[in-house]
């Protein structure tokens, strides 16, 4: 089993230059592998791609192109082999239709400004060091100082792989790491339920529970504002414009630890209080055309805590059921299945005209969730379909979430059940 680990580096200024050097190299090897490709297929040759074709003619060349290549370690120019590789592979792959999703176009040149500095290690004697837990060996660099124990997080796991980038002035190391695969523990008590996602509530679920959105990019904008203001006013690629480049990234860095702090706790609750876990499978790359949204459904997370879900309740033993997209979960009544045409966003309250119940929409879904993704039938406990399996039509976009940031004047605490939410009008 691989999993990924991830410290932060603490190097000294001479081995932070030496980083520099080896992204560097990286980055030259890209480029140049790139431009040669291109060359080949403008002159109508057949162009062999691999990143064992690539390596082959760095080898061939090197001493030419790059005399200076023997200050920086292979693996540095092997990693940029692998990702050309992997990039144009995805590039037929997508172009040919073997590979779903969004098209990829052909690789790009990489800028030193606007690219992360990365580089990667996969062969030699590179990862822990024995005796030191907060130490990582890196060839040609030395051995790095970390900010944690490392050695506590690995274990008795393998490294297999050692990625290493530069994100807002910070230096990383990304392990890959190969254990044995550990027993499942013993599912938790917690009965089953279901999360229903949003934007005004970062996630309601169907026992009443309320996780509120702390919506972190809005209350850091005035600083991201200022930050970006700044910016704009250096001169670019002057000593100036790098320190407030460096501001700007550290401040939208903030941000994002932030969010993967609170999405951590948020799932890890989850995962381990749950035994059947009930999420619809949003499509956000959709949802995010809704210009007048975007910027609060992309500050959610939602995808990051559909990841965290899938490997945390691996390691619990919790059932994580993904609901069809087309499920209209807030549109059908909880209580009788009745479903709705319509449902404005602006509506925060579930009215039904067939049974008379007001619930607020957002429990009324996460309730319909569970149902749907822990029951085995197609309906719910009263009765009503709530799962919807049909293929839509090829022309329809699959955008069935409806984040709100209106009011609806309704607070739901944690200590309610469904039963005291769901009042039926007389």
């Amino acid at each position: 089993m691989l999993e990924a680990v991830r410290v932060a580096l603490d190097p000294t200024p001479r081995q932070e230059r030496m980083l520099e050097g080896h992204a560097g190299a990286a980055r030259f090897a890209y480029n140049l592998m790139l431009a040669h490709i291109q060359s080949q297929l403008a002159r109508n040759e057949k162009a062999d791609w691999s990143m064992y074709a690539q390596r082959r003619w760095w080898n061939e060349w090197k001493n030419e192109i790059a005399p200076w290549w023997a200050e920086y370690s292979k693996e540095a120019y092997n990693s940029a082999f692998e990702s050309l590789a992997a990039a144009l592979k995805n590039h037929f792959a997508s172009k040919t239709g073997r590979r779903k999703g969004k098209r990829m176009g052909w690789p790009k040149f990489k800028s030193k400004r606007h690219t992360t500095p990365r580089f990667a290690y996969t062969t030699g004697s590179f990862g822990l060091v024995e005796g030191d837990p907060k130490v990582l060996k890196l060839p040609r660099i030395g051995r790095v100082h970390c900010m944690e124990n490392i050695a506590g997080r690995v274990g008795d796991a393998k490294v297999v792989r050692m990625s290493v980038s530069r994100r807002a002035g910070r230096w990383y190391a990304s392990l890959t790491v190969e254990h044995e695969d550990k027993p499942v523990s013993s599912p938790p008590k917690g009965g089953s339920v279901g999360v229903d996602l949003g934007v005004k509530a970062l996630a309601t679920l169907s026992d009443g529970t309320v996780f509120d959105n702390p919506r972190l990019l809005k209350r850091a904008h005035r600083k991201l504002r200022k930050a970006h203001k700044a910016l704009s006013r250096r001169e670019p690629g002057s000593n100036r414009w790098k320190r407030a480049r460096l501001r700007l990234q550290k401040a939208h860095a903030h941000v994002a630890s932030q969010r993967r702090d609170g999405l951590n706790k948020l799932t890890t609750q989850l995962a381990g209080t749950y035994t059947d876990i009930g999420i619809e499978d949003l499509n956000v790359s959709g949802m995010v055309r809704n210009h007048n949204l975007a910027q609060a459904i992309s500050d959610c997370g939602f995808r990051e805590l559909r990841r965290q879900l899938e490997y945390k309740t691996a390691r619990t033993g919790a059932k994580l059921h993904v609901v069809n997209r087309w499920c209209p979960s807030s549109k059908t009544c909880s209580n009788c299945g009745t479903v709705k045409a319509k449902l404005p966003l602006n509506e925060r309250t579930y009215r039904c005209d067939a049974c008379g119940l007001r619930i607020d929409r957002d429990l009324n879904a996460a309730i319909n969730i569970n149902v749907a993704g822990s029951a085995p039938e197609t309906v719910n406990a009263r009765g009503g379909v709530v799962r919807h399996d049909r293929p839509a039509p090829a022309a329809q976009t699959p955008v069935n979430r409806e984040p709100s940031s209106q009011n609806n004047g309704m607070r739901l605490g944690a200590d309610l059940g469904n039963e005291v939410m769901q009042t039926t009008a007389n």
